[in-house]
């Protein structure tokens, strides 16, 4: 069932939320051995929340009813450490829940864990020196970050949502690896509350989802704002004129022939759908620095946040010591400007209105996900220069603070992962985006789930990933 569906027969009290709870818990104890997705599993304190949800005098009210829900491991959830992926954080209990963790509790949800990141959330990829976690429509590859446990327990049915944030395309880049919804909002429509300074704006919290009803739902509860998750109900968004923009965001590299093509087919959907899809090249930075420099400065500012909460930075992975020595250099010399964001935003938004345009359609990724290893034990420059090739259409409008999303589309024949394409739009669209993913959803269904999670576990998962370790698995 849907977030949607679950939700409704609780509060028609057809459904018990214990009951629910322990389902869940069921399939996390069945498939996550071999996925990874989560670093903790409230097995006792879940039960524990769903009886107590039971005899809630409002229960037939609460939009989210008995719903179990995922939280990724960098917000604070009341009684659980908070590790950001890292070996060097304190693991000293959250005294307190995140504002969205206690908005989605307070609508009904039910915490059933907590999953895998990247250490500090920087990477496009999720693993730490005890497991690798894995894509479920491919073990050989990731399953994306930095919310690629959320984006895998999702995939792979343990949980129909999930909370994620996007710093850099954090929510995106794992739904697009795994065939989800996701949809980062526009600056301050979500509560951010991160440590450090949000990447200077750049970070934002949102879902992800396997239908756009769920993601528009968890994101309305997330932003206090149900006219939110009504939009992701109404598929007519009415005739829009969205540009195609087909330009790759680097000076050197091209997309994928595939992933190429998804972008080129979902524009023929589109105009199909009576919208009108000019084509012109996006204006993106031609000088990277704006981002590069919040992104170093960002993360140096988390891991300070780190040692003040009692953490040991000296254990930080190798990469993660680099990227944060580069940040405190950028902050030591004032390199971090609103001005440099102002300029780039004038050129898009110039961009939309000379094409009269009310969305911008790109792909969302460059190539199929990356391959599931220990990208951890990895440099530095390793890192960087496979994330930039993989993923470089997301961090534009993270740099602008608007919102976007990942909208699945295909599945590609190489890799035999999903394929999607992003949308974006000025702040505020969200809701415009919402239903204009809804009637996508309509027109062109996606498979919810990686194949054969939909009921009972596929037998071949434990010998792909044996393949996979001895390089037979493409």
């Amino acid at each position: 069932m849907t977030a949607v569906e679950i939700a409704s027969r609780v509060r028609a009290g057809q459904l018990d939320p214990v009951s629910v709870t322990r389902e869940s818990l069921e399939r996390i104890a069945q498939r996550d051995g071999e996925i990874g997705a989560f670093v903790k599993v409230r097995a006792d304190k879940a039960i524990a929340e769903a009886e107590l949800l039971t005899a809630h005098p409002d229960l037939a009210e609460l939009p989210l009813a008995g719903v179990p829900i995922a939280i990724k491991d960098n917000v604070s959830v009341a009684g659980e450490p908070m590790t950001i992926g890292s070996e060097a954080t304190s693991r000293a209990p959250q005294l307190s829940d995140h504002t969205v963790v206690r908005r989605l509790r307070a609508a009904g949800a039910v915490v059933v864990g907590l999953t895998a990141v990247p250490e500090l959330c920087m990477w496009g990829t999720t693993d730490n020196p005890a497991v690798t976690t894995r894509n479920p429509w491919n073990p050989a590859r990731t399953p994306g970050g930095s919310s690629g446990g959320s984006a895998a327990a999702i995939a792979s049915g343990q949980v129909v949502l999930a909370h994620g944030n996007d710093g850099l395309g954090s929510i995106r880049i794992p739904a697009a690896d795994c065939g989800l919804f996701g949809i980062k909002p526009g600056l301050g429509v979500v509560p951010r509350e991160f440590g450090g300074n949000g990447w200077f704006n750049m970070s934002e919290n949102g879902p992800l989802a396997t239908t756009v009803a769920d993601a528009a739902l968890m994101l309305g509860v997330m932003a206090d704002d149900l006219e939110l998750a009504r939009a992701g109900t109404d598929s007519d968004p009415g005739h829009l004129r969205i540009v195609v923009a087909e330009n790759f965001p680097l000076a050197v590299g091209k997309a994928d022939r595939h992933w190429a093509q998804a972008q080129a087919s979902c524009s023929g959907v589109l105009a199909d759908l009576g919208h009108r899809v000019p084509h012109a090249d996006l204006p993106y930075p031609a000088n990277p620095a704006p981002l590069l420099l919040r992104w170093f400065a960002g993360a140096a500012a988390d891991a300070d946040s780190i040692a003040e909460a009692g953490g040991d930075l000296a254990k930080l992975q190798r990469r993660s010591k680099t990227h944060t020595a580069l940040g405190r250099a950028v902050s030591r010399f004032d390199l971090v400007h609103d001005v440099q964001v102002s300029t780039v935003e004038q050129k898009v938004l110039a961009y939309l209105d000379r094409n009269k345009a009310d969305l911008l359609l790109t792909p969302m990724l460059a190539t199929p996900p990356l391959k599931a290893q220990r990208w951890s034990a990895k440099g530095w420059a390793s890192n960087m220069w496979a994330n930039f090739n993989y993923a470089p259409y997301a961090g534009l409008f993270n740099l602008l603070g608007w919102p976007a999303m990942s909208v699945p589309f295909g599945v590609h024949p190489v890799s035999r992962t999903p394929m999607a394409v992003q949308f974006a739009g000025r702040p505020g669209s969200e809701a415009l985006l919402l239903k204009l993913a809804a009637q996508l959803e309509a027109a062109r269904p996606w498979q919810r789930v990686a194949p054969g999670y939909g009921g009972a576990r596929s037998k071949n998962f434990a010998s792909l990933v044996k393949l996979h370790e001895q390089g037979e698995v493409v």
